[in-house]
Formats: C-alpha cells, sequence, structure tokens
C-alpha cells in the first residue's frame, strides 16, 4: 500500500517507561527529548554568510525579511512547554491501547453518543480517560502559536499503523472561528482532518444538516477514530463573542473531550480568554489539568543559577538578543553590541519576541536606506517612532504592568508593521536605482561587491570609485579576492602614483555625520548631539576624553 508523502508507515521502538510499554500509538512515536537534543530540534535555521553584508542593497534587503520566518531561540519557557505537550500527548494515549481494546471502548461508546444525542452517554463504563488540558495564555506577538506549533512539528503528524488498519493523527491545530460558533469549530475540525488524511468528513458531516449536539458528537468520535493525540484550539478569547451561554456550551464541550472521551486539549488565547475560564469551576479546573502557563514576555532581568558552579549564568534576555545580532547585512556590522542598545532594544519591544526580532529587521532596513550601514540606540529610536506606530499602545500598556490595560490591548495584529516591511523594501530599491546614476559600475554586481567590501574596510569612498573602475577595466578577468589586495596597493600608494580623482572630495555635511565610522567624532555627535551630558560620556567610553585629573595626580 502505497501512503501520501504526509503519512508515514509506523515503525516502533520499546518503550523505556513501563506505563506506555506495549501501546502502539506511544511506541511509535519519536523517544523523548533530552533538553540538548530538543534545543537543537526547535532551533531556527537561520542561513547566514557574512559575504552577504556586501552584496547589493536589494538582494540584502531579501536575506533580512527571511530572519523573520527562520531565527528561534530555544528558552526554558519553550523547554518547559514541551516537556507538557509531551506528558499530554503520550499520557492520552495510555487509556486508548489499540491493542488491549480500550481503544475499541472509546469508539463504542462514541457510538452509544451518536445514537442517543446525549454527549455524556456511554457503553463501557469502564473506559478511562488519562487526557489533560492545558490553557496557554499570552500577549500577541509574544510567541505562544509559533512555539506550540514548533514542538509538535518535532512529531510525525499522520502514522499508519498496519498492523491495526489504522490511522494516528498525533496532533491537530484549529482555530476557533472569528464569530465564536459551535458549528464553525466543528467545520474547521473536519476541514483540517481532510487536509492531512484525505478523508472527506466536511462533505459527510459538515454540510448537512446536522445540528450542533450530533456535529460535537461527530467531532469527538473522529477524534477517537483517528487517535488524536492532543487537539490544539487557537485564539480561544474569539470563544462566544456574542453570547455568554455560547461560551459555556463550548466550554462544557472542551470538558467532555477530555473527561469523557479521552482526547488532550491545548487553549491558546491572549489575555482576553482568562474571564472564559471563570466562567464555571468546573472548566477552569479542567483546565489547569497538567497546569496553566502564562506566556509572558522575556523578562530583562531574570537571574539563573548554574546548579554545577553556583554562579549567576547569562539573561535569556542577554543570550538572546547576543545570538540574534550576529545576523547582520550591514557594512558596518562589527559594532558592539552596547548595554545602551541592548536596554533601548528592550525599552522598545518590553520583551515581546515577535517585536524585538521585527525591530531588529526594520532597523536594518532603514540603516541600508538612510546610508547609516550600522545599528545604534538611536535608530531603533527612530525606527520605533516611525514604523511601529500601531503597537504603541500595547507597549505603554506592558510599561505599566496593569492587568486591565495588558488585556485591553493584547489582541493587536502586527499587519501595518508587515506593511512597513513591504514599503522599506521598495524605498531600498529607490534607492539602488539612485546609486546606479552616481556610481559608473553600479550595474556590475562583482563590482559592487568589491566597492562594499572595500568601504566595510574602512577606505574611503571618493578614492575607492576610481579604483575600482580601473581594476574591472584592466583585470576584467580576476575575481574579487584577487581584486582586493590589488586596489588595496593602489590605495595605500601615494597620491602621484594612483589617478587623481576628477573633482576633490566633497566636505561631508552635518547632516551625513551619522554615515561615517563609529570611532569618528562627528559621528558620536550626531548620535547625541542634543544632549551634553551623553555625549561627554559616549566620547569618555570610547577613550577620547582626555583624563586630567589622573594625569595631574600622577605628575605631583
Amino acid at each position: 500500500m502505497t501512503l501520501p508523502p504526509n503519512i508515514f508507515r509506523a515503525m516502533y521502538q520499546k518503550s523505556e517507561i513501563e506505563r506506555y510499554k506495549g501501546n502502539p500509538f506511544i511506541e511509535a512515536l519519536p523517544r523523548v527529548s533530552k533538553i540538548e537534543e530538543l534545543k537543537t530540534k526547535l532551533e531556527g535555521k537561520v542561513k547566514y554568510n557574512p559575504a552577504a553584508g556586501y552584496l547589493d542593497a536589494r538582494q540584502r534587503a531579501h536575506e533580512l525579511c527571511g530572519l523573520l520566518d527562520d531565527f528561534f531561540q530555544p528558552l526554558s519557557m519553550h523547554v518547559a512547554l514541551e516537556e507538557k505537550i509531551a506528558l499530554m500527548i503520550r499520557g492520552g494515549y495510555v487509556a486508548r491501547n489499540i491493542a488491549t481494546g480500550q481503544l475499541q471502548q472509546h469508539l463504542q461508546n462514541g457510538y452509544e453518543r451518536l445514537m442517543t444525542g446525549d454527549i455524556s452517554s456511554f457503553r463501557f463504563a469502564e473506559a478511562p480517560s488519562t487526557a489533560r488540558c492545558l490553557s496557554l495564555i499570552g500577549c500577541s506577538g509574544c510567541g505562544k502559536s509559533s512555539s506550540v506549533l514548533r514542538i509538535l512539528a518535532t512529531y510525525p503528524q499522520a502514522i499508519y499503523h498496519e498492523q491495526y488498519n489504522t490511522y494516528q493523527l498525533t496532533y491537530l491545530r484549529i482555530e476557533c472561528p472569528v464569530d465564536g460558533s459551535l458549528k464553525s469549530l466543528c467545520l474547521n475540525f473536519f476541514k483540517e482532518v481532510d487536509k492531512h488524511l484525505n478523508t472527506d468528513l466536511t462533505e459527510r458531516y459538515g454540510y448537512k444538516r446536522h445540528s450542533t449536539e450530533v456535529l460535537l458528537s461527530f467531532m469527538g468520535q473522529v477524534a477517537n477514530q483517528y487517535a488524536i493525540g492532543v487537539l490544539v484550539i487557537d485564539e480561544i478569547q474569539r470563544l462566544g463573542r456574542k453570547q455568554k451561554e455560547g461560551q459555556e456550551r463550548m466550554l462544557e464541550f472542551f470538558v467532555a473531550l477530555v473527561n469523557i472521551i479521552g482526547v488532550p486539549v491545548i487553549l491558546v488565547g491572549t489575555p482576553k480568554a482568562r474571564p472564559i475560564f471563570e466562567l464555571e469551576l468546573q472548566s477552569a479546573r479542567r483546565s489547569t489539568g497538567i497546569g496553566s502557563m502564562v506566556w509572558e514576555p522575556l523578562p530583562q532581568h531574570k537571574n539563573r543559577i548554574d546548579k554545577t558552579t553556583g554562579k549567576p549564568k547569562p539573561t535569556e534576555w542577554r543570550l538572546l538578543t547576543d545570538k540574534l545580532w550576529q545576523y547582520q547585512w550591514l557594512i558596518h556590522r562589527d559594532e558592539p553590541l552596547t548595554e545602551e542598545i541592548r536596554n533601548t532594544w528592550f525599552e522598545l519591544s518590553q520583551g515581546v519576541l515577535d517585536i524585538v526580532v521585527k525591530l531588529f529587521v526594520l532597523a536594518q532596513l532603514r540603516a541600508i536606506i538612510t546610508g547609516v550601514e550600522r545599528l545604534s540606540s538611536k535608530l531603533l529610536m527612530k525606527v520605533y517612532e516611525s514604523e511601529l506606530q500601531p503597537i504603541h499602545p500595547m507597549i505603554e500598556a506592558l510599561k505599566s504592568g496593569k492587568v486591565r490595560s495588558i488585556a485591553k490591548y493584547s489582541d493587536l495584529k502586527y499587519k501595518e508593521i508587515d506593511k512597513r516591511l513591504l514599503e522599506l523594501s521598495k524605498q531600498i530599491s529607490e534607492v539602488a536605482a539612485t546609486k546606479s546614476d552616481t556610481l559608473p559600475f553600479a550595474s556590475d554586481s562583482e563590482a559592487m561587491r568589491l566597492y562594499n567590501l572595500l568601504l566595510g574596510m574602512g577606505c574611503e569612498s571618493e578614492l575607492l570609485v576610481p579604483l575600482v573602475q580601473r581594476a574591472i577595466e584592466d583585470y576584467p578577468n580576476l575575481q574579487v579576492r584577487g581584486l582586493i589586495p590589488l586596489v588595496l596597493e593602489w590605495y595605500e600608494q601615494t597620491p602621484i602614483e594612483v589617478e587623481e580623482p576628477k573633482e576633490k572630495p566633497a566636505l561631508i555635511k552635518l547632516k551625513d555625520w551619522h554615515t561615517l565610522p563609529g570611532d569618528d567624532l562627528r559621528f558620536g555627535y550626531s548620535q547625541h548631539k542634543k544632549q551634553s551630558g551623553e555625549l561627554y560620556q559616549y566620547y569618555k567610553h570610547q577613550g577620547k576624553i582626555f583624563d586630567i585629573e589622573s594625569w595631574l595626580k600622577q605628575s605631583v
């Protein structure tokens, strides 16, 4: 039997855990990962080549935008969430063992519910449930859904057990419908099962005039028929938006799904979902069956102690920003990540992971457009003020720490930010087009790469233009790495031995000082010209202020 490419044929490995032994649904899953193995599985695979920092501006914009999808840094909260999900999936299968007939008991009870129309009806009273429920609450953009999906992706989603002629869906994720209705939720469920198993459940059940109660019974029966390991219901805050009665009915169904049908459930939503779980004590209690997690933004200062040495470990905020800082496609990307930049970065993002990454990407795009080609605290603030206006209310609410304010703005979407990413990419194309009018070799990608490489090595732009042009004209067959020492040799020669530029180098205007190298006094002034005290401290930190007091003490 040939299986579709998304369905895996079951391969069993004996479990070392006693309660999991002899259960095909569990023994067909990957072994429980150790922490180091888990981090390797979860970590995003960013394809980064430092040489790409000298590519054409438009090409660099494409490299940058890929960072939004590819970057993922596993943190302690991801490890904790994975542990809970691993326990839920395997624990839920304990009482649904197809080898011992327990699954058949659940299916027979499901048939009884379909015939009677009562979701709590059963034929085999001894069919227990080992399923648990988890509620995961956090503001938009903090990485709830993406973290759950990344963890679930470490499992094969669809498995075929040839010996039992049975399909197993390790996990299934559906979104709570926008209208918050139970019928729409059932339709979403059937569509997702159809998509992964090539079934026709939507046609058989969804488009017929069944009552909501019957559809819910079908949904529970399908969940056991295809051995769903965990059902993830996202955007739970949409639940019963119009009627409180709708919220109660859906919560009753979730409780029945876990308690009676035996399928683990993860409910994911924003802080607006909190009141939903307060409607019924039973629902609230069941939602903490394996622990309720509040998915908070990453804190800036949370000390962790190394168990082996007893010494403080670097904060996760520091580890995250250090890792992200490596992925720069700017000419002056070797600038250090100072505490000033790190503190500004946190102040403007409040540790919301999606905003942390998008602010970093937008700042790089802005650095390319303006020609500054480096990241600074001032640039981050400018980008926040001009590009991230839609999220200002949420950031201010997070700064205040007030629960009501955070809940009020927790559903903010980032469509406007995504739109600004596209607009900035378009501006880069326009800047590149303008640049092609000023550089005689702008249409030659290899010449531009040579020019950008030498510029990144500290060579002056005005002197480089004629030298690069001369190099590509005199040595058209030589590669970039062969041209670099040649041009550098010319650059280091006396002005008599090299071609003088036709025009004298123009004076750099005050408005362009921000494009100068980081060790230039004028660059420092451009960053702190409005705060004389900060400018003094900046120069002092750079070692550009003569410490006359120490000198006088030594001379006495």
